[in-house]
């Protein structure tokens, strides 16, 4: 990015000189760093030196300035000195910070023409920095555009022996896959959301830090933790964040299918209550029918037993007739007499 702006604020306002010097230089935090610039003196007493520092999101920031001939003037910015030395344009920085890192151009401007005379790339070294590990949890289940989606990073940390005296802080960026730098997407705090510390001697200190958004199809891409401290900037392992997107023909085809679903089961209920039905209306006759079938079987079987019964308390009894030998008189009595003989006895025994 730095190169970027270089590049064009160079094409805007000026030009670099045929014996540019562009270096890069580093130094640990608490040295003395000092630049320099070639003066050469100028016949126009137009001819003015400057030194600028870009920083990365910033914009340019003057530091000091001078002319090109002799000149005892002295700029003095907080730990930061420009001035003139013997054929050149010095810039003293006095006991140097992570935040001196930096570009820092010597330009030199002669009336509308400004020319880059060189450039150094400052690099502030500062202690190692005490995280030692940094983790990123991904999501489990599948993501759909409207879901709302928890990223977790995890920090851990020698707390116990810092050695910056500021507190890391922790960024999420995004890389899509049609961007080819991570853009910045969320910022936390100093502190996390929560932090734990094992009772053992030495151990390291882990802090959570959660991010939470409502994703759209947009959205989709490889998520990073990135925490920065002591100077430095360190990154997780990244996150990659599918979003499953349903297109219109495949939402309509699954309602199609939901509605065919549901036809079908509303089918089958009615045929099963049908069903169910018909085994009860059979199951009621073939009842109704065997108990009528028990029932006439009862009565025959009962009226057959009550004749038996009546006939075996009938008894029968009928006279005895001898015949005797008579005279013409006595056989017309006997015959008239065998015409009318009749039982006339008959005796119901009970059962008992």
């Amino acid at each position: 990015m730095l190169f970027g702006f270089y590049i064009l604020l160079m094409l805007r306002v000026g030009r670099c000189a045929d014996d540019q010097i562009f270096v890069t230089k580093t130094v640990n935090v608490g040295d003395n760093v000092t630049l320099t610039c070639i003066r050469q003196k100028a016949v126009s007493a137009a001819t003015t030196l400057f030194w600028i520092r870009l920083v990365s999101g910033n914009v340019p920031e003057f530091l000091g300035g001078t002319f090109a001939f002799d000149h005892d003037g002295v700029n003095k910015i907080t730990h930061i000195t420009t001035k003139q030395e013997p054929g050149t344009f010095v810039l003293h920085i006095n006991k140097a910070k992570l935040s001196d890192a930096g570009l820092y151009y010597c330009i030199k401007v002669d009336r509308l023409k400004m020319t880059f005379l060189n450039g150094t790339f400052l690099r502030i070294k500062g202690p190692e920095p005490d995280i030692t590990a940094i983790t990123q949890d991904f999501p489990s289940d599948s993501v759909h555009p409207g879901d709302s989606v928890t990223l977790q990073c995890s920090v851990l940390s020698d707390s116990e022996n810092k050695k910056c005296p500021e507190e890391h802080r922790v960024y999420w960026f995004r890389a899509g896959s049609d961007e080819s730098h991570p853009s910045f997407t969320y910022a936390h705090g100093n502190s996390g959301d929560e932090c734990k510390k094992s009772p053992e001697i030495r151990s390291p200190q882990k802090c959570f830090y959660s991010f939470s958004k409502n994703v759209s199809s947009s959205d989709a891409g490889t998520y990073y933790c990135a925490v920065a401290t002591c100077g430095e900037i360190l990154f997780g392992n990244g996150t990659k964040l599918d979003i499953e997107v349903v297109s219109r023909w495949d939402l309509q085809k699954a309602n199609t299918i939901i509605y065919l679903l549901c036809a079908a089961v509303a089918i089958s209920l009615v045929v099963t209550a049908f069903l169910i039905y018909c085994i009860k209306r059979k199951s009621c006759d073939c009842w109704n029918a065997a108990v009528a079938l028990q029932t006439n079987t009862e009565t025959a079987s009962g009226g057959q037993q009550s004749q038996q019964r009546y006939q075996d308390s009938l008894v029968y009894s009928a006279p005895t007739f001898t015949k005797k030998k008579a005279g013409k008189a006595g056989r017309r009595n006997a015959k008239a007499a065998e015409e009318n003989c009749v039982y006339n006895t008959v005796r119901v025994q009970g059962s008992d």
